[in-house]
């Protein structure tokens, strides 16, 4: 292993921390800390992908459409200020994803991705033990001065210390749910690398375990679905791996209508399985944030009011436009409403198409693999995609930080197994 491969690595797994706990360095650090840091992964991959060099022109065409929809929404943009600030945020976590996805090989990457999420996991844990053993208190984030309320609101706290008294975790990311996606994304790294004996067994197995913990500390009913989703699609594949090319029609057939039975009965069912699952029926306020972005969007259907990501609170009509007890929304609860809300009905067929040829393009690939020792690191790209896809129903994490980058690193990475090199012909890579 040459000293570039080693540094890389390691670049690679600290921007993949921060794309998934970006949170800790912004309570710790503030928003001019975390920028800081952003700002020099940033210019550190940038600086990589030119030593390579990456032909950027050969990228998946959906998602160059994507990114040059939502940069020249800036044009009709109704904040165009928040909008180039949303769009320079887009192209960062664009550039570090097509820096992960080509300056290693897939089994280096989900390395450096289990050992970004061990890190999360690890010092997410450790710091509820704290905050429950020592401090006894709910924590605040730094920075943040919260004097002018009569009340700061639950969902204000970094941590609400109940790690002893049975409640939801939050760990070092200050929220439960982003906490339950970092633990699910790691019970299906960790569990692709044990199939696949990439790395320690019994090690891995180790950490599988203390994400299945974490999991169950946060009891988050949005990741549990998403959870359940993917191990079905995983299920499925392990079956029809070990079927014959030439036999594999009824397979698709009946996987087909046995996905559509599940929808149909998730639909008809959706209120008891909402009161197993503790949720009430408007899933938690989101059927009134949804029906308020439905309303909104509509005053502008074709192309949206301009990307902006993660809503911007200082502009309109984001200031106030979804308050819940005392609590600013920020996203739309659904990565599909954000898009329309946002691009329109343009974005969302754009979007759409990127999310699609990527869960097709890493379908295809896994199907084509054929089993045994190494070759379930393959089943990764289209478990997290199927992840991302069921997740981004009730959450908006699709568009930013590591929900963005992990699509963009299996658009680039699915479409370069086919034969599409992004490197500059002739160069080398020098990795």
């Amino acid at each position: 292993m040459t000293e570039t491969s080693v540094y890389r690595r390691i670049l690679a797994t600290l921007g993949l921390f921060t794309l998934a706990a970006g949170d800790l360095w912004r309570y710790l650090l503030s928003w001019y800390g975390w920028g800081a840091i952003v700002g020099i992964l940033f210019l550190l991959a940038v600086i990589e992908l030119i030593r390579m060099p990456v032909d950027l022109r050969r990228l998946p065409y959906p998602l160059m459409a994507f990114l040059v929809l939502a940069a020249a929404s800036t044009a009709w943009s109704a904040y165009p200020g928040a909008t180039a600030l949303g769009v320079a945020g887009l192209l960062v976590t664009a550039t570090f994803g097509v820096y992960l996805a080509t300056s290693m090989d897939l089994t280096t990457f989900v390395r450096c991705l289990g050992t970004a999420l061990r890190w999360i996991l690890a010092l997410s844990l450790a710091f509820e033990v704290v905050v429950a053993a020592v401090i006894r208190d709910k924590v605040l984030p730094l920075w943040v001065d919260y004097s002018h309320l009569d009340k700061i609101p639950a969902a204000f706290y970094w941590s609400r210390d109940l790690l002893f008294s049975g409640g939801r975790i939050q760990g070092i990311v200050g929220n439960s749910n982003l906490l339950a996606f970092a633990a699910l994304l790691a019970v299906v790294v960790f569990a692709v690398q044990i199939a696949a004996r990439a790395t320690s067994r019994f090690w891995t197995t180790l950490w599988l375990i203390i994400a299945l913990l974490t999991l169950a500390l946060t009891r988050s009913s949005t990741v549990l679905i998403a959870g359940v989703a993917v191990a079905v699609v995983a299920l499925y594949l392990y079956l029809v791996r070990r079927v014959p090319e030439e036999r594999r029609l009824p397979w698709f057939a009946g996987g087909a209508a046995i996905g559509l039975a599940l929808v149909a009965a998730v639909i008809v069912f959706r209120d008891a399985l909402l009161g197993l699952l503790g949720k009430s029926p408007d899933l938690t306020n989101r059927l009134d944030i949804w029906h308020t972005v439905v309303g909104l969007a509509g005053q502008r259907p074709a192309f949206g009011w301009g990307w902006v990501g993660y809503w911007a609170p200082w502009v309109e009509p984001y200031h106030d436009l979804v308050v819940i007890k005392g609590v600013h929304y920020y996203q739309a609860h659904n990565a599909w409403l954000d898009v329309y809300l946002q691009l329109g009905i343009v974005g969302l067929v754009v979007f759409g198409g990127l999310v699609v040829s990527t869960l097709g393009r890493g379908w295809s690939r896994a199907l084509d693999l054929a089993h045994g020792r190494g070759k379930a690191i393959g089943l990764l790209p289209v478990l997290v995609t199927v992840l991302l896809i069921v997740h981004s129903l009730a959450e908006s994490r699709l568009l930013i930080e590591i929900g963005f980058a992990l699509l963009v690193v299996f658009a680039v990475r699915t479409r370069s197994n086919r034969g599409q090199n992004l490197h500059v012909p002739g160069m080398a890579t020098r990795a």
